[in-house]
């Protein structure tokens, strides 16, 4: 015992500060020069240029581009409201991951380049250039200068990284490895060279720990990291000195030293901070643990031992990827690794050795106080403590094996791997040996990082690469059937579901594929059939039993499914909601379901139901602008114009660029008749064709707005855009011809009839209008008398084609054709008081000719002034009334008013949803089409 009252055991620690020029050494030592940084950056460069060219692969389709927390558009605070993947953290169906900053690096990639996946590489090669060299900083408090080197070369070409670097949403990795390294490295110089605390640098640890969380979990795990550190390295305690030291002041024989109270403070500080994080943490989650199924984590659900012997066999699996990465997969998930279900299972005498490996090498370097005892200490500290939270030991994950949560662990690996390094070089006959081995070491992982980099191009070859190593996980013979569908090779894709459903019989979602693929192929009999064994590997319902602890959500989307394949049979619509409701009551948030059911209320014209599942739709998610705009349509269809018009804004509110709200809202503005409304109708049309550039209607209607406007230049102008673009637009055509009668260019009329009746030869209103300008301007009776016996040809019931034909008659001096004509016109028509006049006027004629004993086919002078005048007239209001306001209003139609369409259901966690709305686009396009020409037709007949 000392005089001073210290206990002889605390000497170690003092004398490691008793001279400050040791710290300022040890500090000088941590320093990294420029050549250094740029050698390391430079051997990244090479090893992963390569990754530029992929694209968003696997998780980045989710987080990256079906994100919308990433679009300027969404709200900042949702990025510290929503998971990870940009699901709210209240939802049930959340992956409660909660990483903002992370998030918000995407969100400024977006800025710069929007979804261009270059840039995203960029950011992650940069960002492993950085932890390579916070990594040497680190290492250089262990090992010396050309060792600690070495382990940061070994850690910068680690093929095990390529997930977490060429992967984009290993950002996480990156960013929480980043802030782990800053608060490890200010904490060491947070003792002075007078033994006195140094608090700033504590306070900078606590922050940075706390945005290392918040850019992934493992990030806390830094404070442990800390803590090994503070009492092996910078106390220099070993554990026995360490026992009998608590043992000695637990016994009270002496006080405690000063040196050693301020150690347990800052301890208590780190262990406090830890405790608040980990409170804030479980209450951003809600206390909810996130729910996964057997076929993500399998051993997750399985009874003991079983679950426990496959997790603890699940370490060794990872250390040989540390140690032997040839094999990598992308995906451990499913049957990847045989679950271990007994204690005679070969397998675990590999989990025996790699716990007696460890266990060996802990208790040896913690019995010791040399510097190779604090340099494999801290070893296993980064491999052990940052593992802990995906280990599954303490709670399930999503997951299996992850090569990208090795990121960190791997920084352990390589100091040791420096480190037994270091001890093979002091020994004469295997220094040049271990030399060798060391170049042989850092070459070939280098190529077959440079090598994996190519697997990580696109989906297809992420997941082709991925059965090379694993033939037993049905779900990468699902993604390689989603990466050929998003190629439309659906052939080759059902092939591989089908394989799929081989390997796991019990997989829903493959059955699910399966069924979608041959809907795809057109094959509704066998798509029907694959949907019905899917719905029957569900679970029943049980009363009072969430339905989501028992299967994945997602997997509810069979009966959506099914649902919309059978719609299509209008005698099987009541099946149908059979199907959404059985749905809904298995989920009563499930959002989908309420959506899909509108759509078939709407269909079946049961308004209110529909309007009241929209409802409950928006009640789960008001920010959803689809929903808003098929709330919209189903006003519309109630004849509620106001309602509708509410519903479109706020749709356009959540989402500006909502394609369909702009288009159809603008139309109701059109067609309410009130000019006040133009001028915002006429911003919205603009703002569409900004977003379809290609689409002819938006320019049309801007068209009908500036006929309604009387802006005849610019009503030309759009009129022929639309033309340009799609060539024989029946309405654009015919409402620029009408323009140009209106305006007295008869010239300019014809041409545009003429391709009109190009493409329609059977519009009635064109060769009306077509006839009245060869007659009344070109004098053309001839061609005149074509148009008006075509029309009567295709519609003898049409008044107006039947009086012109008269008319021809008149002007050819056929006075009784005429005569008889104007009497079956009078016939079809009673109340026509312009055809009683005409019929008098013929008469009239006939009766002064006979008089005169003329013959009636003597020529005759035309029509009398009043008649002929009323006769144009007559043609010109219906021209102008009938058929232009006719025509006009089938061109301004909803350009087709449904709702919003979902995505096939069983898609819901791919990434299709921008080529979703093109397509919903083009479909509604298609069907605003064909309702105008019905609509016209309709028309045409009154």
């Amino acid at each position: 015992m000392r005089g001073d009252g210290q206990a002889a055991g605390w000497e170690p620690g003092l004398h490691l500060y008793s001279d400050p020029r040791v710290l300022n050494v040890a500090r000088a030592m941590a320093a990294v020069s420029s050549t250094e940084a740029l050698l390391l950056a430079g051997l990244v460069v090479c090893c992963y240029w390569n990754s530029l060219s992929c694209g968003f692969v696997f998780d980045d389709v989710s987080a990256i581009l079906d994100n919308k927390d990433l679009r300027p558009s969404t709200p900042l605070r949702n990025l510290f409201l929503n998971d990870f993947w940009g699901t709210p953290m209240a939802e049930e169906r959340s992956h409660k991951s909660y990483r903002p900053l992370t998030v918000l690096t995407f969100r400024l990639n977006y800025m710069v380049s929007e979804l261009s996946a270059a840039s995203y590489h960029l950011l992650n090669v940069l960002l492993h250039v950085l932890v390579c060299v916070l990594f040497l900083r680190a290492c250089r408090l262990f090992l010396d200068h050309k060792h600690s080197l070495m382990a940061a070369l070994l850690f910068a070409v680690h093929p095990i990284h390529t997930e977490a670097v060429t992967g984009v949403v290993g950002r996480a990795e990156l960013l929480s490895s980043i802030f782990l390294l800053a608060a490890f490295l200010a904490y060491t110089k947070s003792t002075s060279p007078n033994h006195s605390i140094v608090w700033s640098p504590i306070a900078l640890t606590v922050i940075l720990v706390a945005m290392a969380t918040l850019c992934k979990e493992q990030g806390i795990t830094v404070v442990g990291i800390c803590c090994v550190y503070e009492v092996f390295v910078a106390q220099g305690f070993t554990l026995p000195l360490l026992l009998d030291t608590v043992r000695h002041y637990a016994l009270g024989k002496d006080g405690f030293p000063l040196a050693l109270m301020q150690t347990l403070l800052k301890l208590i500080v780190l262990v406090i901070s830890t405790l608040l994080l980990v409170i804030v943490r479980v209450q951003v989650i809600q206390s909810q643990l996130p729910v996964f199924t057997r076929f993500d984590n399998p051993a997750a659900v399985s009874p003991s031992p079983s679950r426990q012997l496959t997790f603890n066999y699940l370490l060794p699996v990872n250390a040989w990827l540390l140690l032997f990465p040839s094999a990598l997969c992308c995906d451990w998930t499913m049957g990847t690794i045989p679950l271990v279900e007994s204690l005679l299972d070969t397998r675990n005498l590999a989990t025996l050795l790699f716990y007696g490996s460890l266990g060996f090498l802990a208790l040896h370097s913690l019995r010791h106080n040399h510097r190779s005892a604090k340099t494999v200490i801290m070893a296993l500290s980064f491999m052990v403590l940052p593992f802990v939270p995906a280990s599954n030991l303490f709670f399930p994950v999503g997951f299996v094996v992850a090569e990208r949560v090795l990121y960190v662990p791997s920084m352990g690996f390589c100091v040791l791997i420096a480190h037994g390094f270091k001890v093979l070089s002091r020994k004469g006959i295997l220094k040049r040996f271990s030399w060798v081995l060391m170049a042989l070491l850092l070459t070939t992982h280098a190529v077959k990082t440079f090598q994996r980099n190519w697997d990580w191009e696109s989906e297809y070859t992420l997941f082709t690469a991925a059965l090379k190593v694993n033939k037993n996980n049905a779900k990468l013979w699902n993604n390689v059937g989603h990466a050929l569908e998003n190629q439309n090779d659906y052939n080759m894709a059902l092939r591989y579901f089908l394989q799929a459903t081989r390997v796991q019989p019990d997989d829903i979602g493959a059955h699910m594929n399966v069924g979608r693929t041959y809907k795809n192929l057109n094959q509704s009999r066998e798509a029907e059939a694959a949907y019905l064994v899917a719905k029957a590997l569900m679970p029943q319902v049980i009363p009072g039993k969430k339905y989501a602890t028992r299967v994945a959500p997602n997997h509810l989307n069979v009966y959506i499914n099914l649902a919309n394949l059978i719609r299509a049979n209008e005698s099987r619509l009541e099946e149908a909601d059979q199907l959404y409701r059985q749905a809904i009551s298995m989920r009563p948030d499930f959002k989908q379901a309420y959506i899909s059911r509108g759509e078939l209320l709407l269909k079946m014209n049961k308004l209110t139901e529909a309007r009241e599942a929209y409802l409950r739709a928006l009640d789960l998610d008001r920010t959803n602008a689809d929903l808003w705009y098929n709330l919209a349509i189903v006003h519309i269809e109630m004849k509620q114009p106001q309602e509708a018009l509410d519903n479109f804004n706020q749709a356009l509110e959540i989402s500006p660029k909502h394609k369909l709200a702009l288009f159809n809202s603008a139309l109701l503005m059109q067609e309410s008749g009130d000019p006040k409304f133009w001028p915002e109708a006429n911003r919205r049309f603009l703002l569409y064709v900004e977003e379809e550039p290609q689409d002819a209607n938006g320019y049309f209607n801007l068209g009908m707005l500036a006929m309604d406007a009387n802006e005849d230049e610019a009503a030309e102008r759009w009129m022929k855009k639309a033309i340009r673009l799609q060539p024989g637009f029946r309405s654009a055509l015919f409402n620029l011809a009408l323009l140009y009668s209106q305006a007295k260019r008869e010239t300019d009329t014809l041409p545009v009839l003429d391709e009109l009746l190009r493409h329609h030869p059977d519009h009635v209103k064109g060769l009306i209008l077509k006839g009245d300008i060869l007659m009344n301007h070109k004098k053309d009776t001839r061609g005149a008398k074509v148009c008006f016996e075509r029309i009567v040809a295709l519609d003898p019931t049409n008044v107006q084609g039947k009086h012109n034909l008269c008319v021809v008659y008149f002007e050819e001096r056929n006075l009784q054709k005429a005569e008889s004509c104007l009497m079956e016109t009078l016939a079809m028509a009673p109340n026509e008081e312009y055809v009683k006049r005409h019929l008098n006027i013929v008469r009239g004629k006939m009766a002064a000719m006979n008089a005169a004993g003329q013959p009636l086919s003597k020529p005759l002078p035309s029509l009398p002034a009043e008649g002929a005048a009323a006769a144009e007239e007559e043609a010109r209001k219906a021209q102008a009334g009938q058929d232009g306001s006719s025509e006009e209003a089938s061109g301004k139609q909803m350009n087709g008013r449904k709702p919003q369409e979902s995505l096939d259901a069983s898609q819901a966690d791919k990434r299709t949803k921008a080529k979703k709305n093109i397509n919903d686009i083009e479909e509604k396009r298609a069907a605003a089409l064909k309702r105008l020409e019905e609509i016209e037709r309709i028309l045409s007949t009154e």
